[in-house]
């Protein structure tokens, strides 16, 4: 049965203005009443509205700078005050909860490590119990699509309805020039399922790098999401944390008029009809590899006879890695990649194993 989210739109939160992209911009975390508000008050002379800075920091090993806990919010009330920004900053426990509401912060966001614990989830979403705030969940550390959308149901059951997303890419053990992999699959499988629900993208954490930045936002913009939380530090050469990622306002600004916003979509007649036979070629393209798809797994069924009669084991790997590396030999001359070849064709091999295993399980042949 397909699941919905109850939430309130984006354009009524009365947050962002547009056109596109929305924009959360702050230092990656308070570090002292001047830097917030030198920061701060560059940013909301450069158009920026909404100001984040992380006030308790999610750090994996002790005696690291873990922020300056709850005398920072009192800067980002002098913020709100001063600028006229609304305000954000990320909670990991109950605690920190209650401690933005009793300050007035505007709007919250949920990190990749708290979003992945389902415990801390529900004590947060108890603790923000029909609150009117905004809530933003970024995707939990690894790619878990169900442990993001869980996150989200949560909260939207404690009647959260201002609720958003933000991607910030996954950890991952293969070599990649960015601090978390992009994934946007994922992202877009969100998407997919819930259109209406406000969808960020961080940049900042996905590259770890600055120079990343202006890459992963316009892909990002191209996605069709609404918004990018940035981070941005009056001097990131003396950060305390982060500060390899971390853009001066002005940079932030140059790389925000640097962005090609494209539409969501076109009443252009020329593009309707373009679009419409395009897409009914790929309808007929996908009918054949559904065709193809059956086709395959009915040999695989009577390879599996073929196993059982002769008593042989299912797996064999040998043969298997022969047939990958001859698939992304041959993938080169369609210019398709070895990543989505090894992806498509090991989804392949698990589905023929499974229907293997089906002739297998029927015992041994009469």
């Amino acid at each position: 049965m397909a699941r919905t989210l109850d939430i309130v739109p984006v354009s009524e939160w009365e947050f962002f203005t547009l056109p596109r992209p929305m924009v959360i911009a702050g230092p990656c975390s308070a570090e002292s009443e001047e830097q917030v508000m030198e920061t701060a008050r560059d940013l909301a002379a450069r158009g920026i509205h909404v100001f984040r800075a992380g006030i308790w920091k999610p750090r994996t090993h002790p005696g690291s700078f873990e922020g300056v806990g709850t005398p920072g919010l009192k800067w980002l009330k002098k913020v709100k005050e001063e600028t006229g920004m609304k305000v954000c900053c990320e909670v990991a426990t109950e605690k920190h909860v209650y401690e933005c509401l009793k300050y007035g912060v505007d709007m919250l966001w949920v990190g990749a490590r708290s979003s992945a614990n389902p415990f801390l989830m529900q004590e947060m979403a108890d603790a923000l119990q029909d609150t009117d705030i905004p809530v933003l969940v970024k995707n939990p550390v690894n790619p878990d699509l169900d442990l993001w959308i869980g996150a989200l149901e949560r909260l939207n059951r404690a009647g959260v309805r201002k609720l958003g997303v933000i991607h910030r890419g996954f950890s991952t053990m293969e070599n990649t020039q960015y601090r978390n992999a992009p994934g946007w699959q994922i992202a877009i499988e969100l998407r997919t399922r819930y259109p209406d629900l406000p969808f960020f993208a961080d940049p900042s954490h996905m590259g770890g790098d600055r120079k990343y930045l202006l890459e992963l936002s316009q892909q990002a913009m191209d996605l069709g999401l609404e918004g990018l939380m940035i981070e941005s530090h009056c001097n990131p050469s003396v950060a305390l944390s982060d500060a390899k990622q971390q853009l001066t306002p002005p940079d932030l600004l140059t790389l925000l008029e640097s962005l090609q916003i494209r539409e969501k979509d076109s009443v252009d007649q020329d593009y309707r009809e373009g679009i419409d036979q395009l897409r009914a070629q790929i309808d007929i393209i996908d009918e054949n590899l559904l065709y193809t798809f059956g086709s395959r797994m009915n040999v695989s069924e009577k390879i599996g006879e073929y196993k059982r009669t002769h008593n042989v084991a299912i797996l064999q790997t040998g043969r298997w890695d022969q047939v990958l590396a001859g698939m992304k030999e041959k993938a080169r001359k369609y210019g398709l990649s070895e990543k989505f070849i090894e992806d498509v064709f090991n989804a392949i091999h698990e589905e023929s194993v499974r229907v293997q295993n089906e002739v297998l399980a029927r015992g041994p042949q009469a």
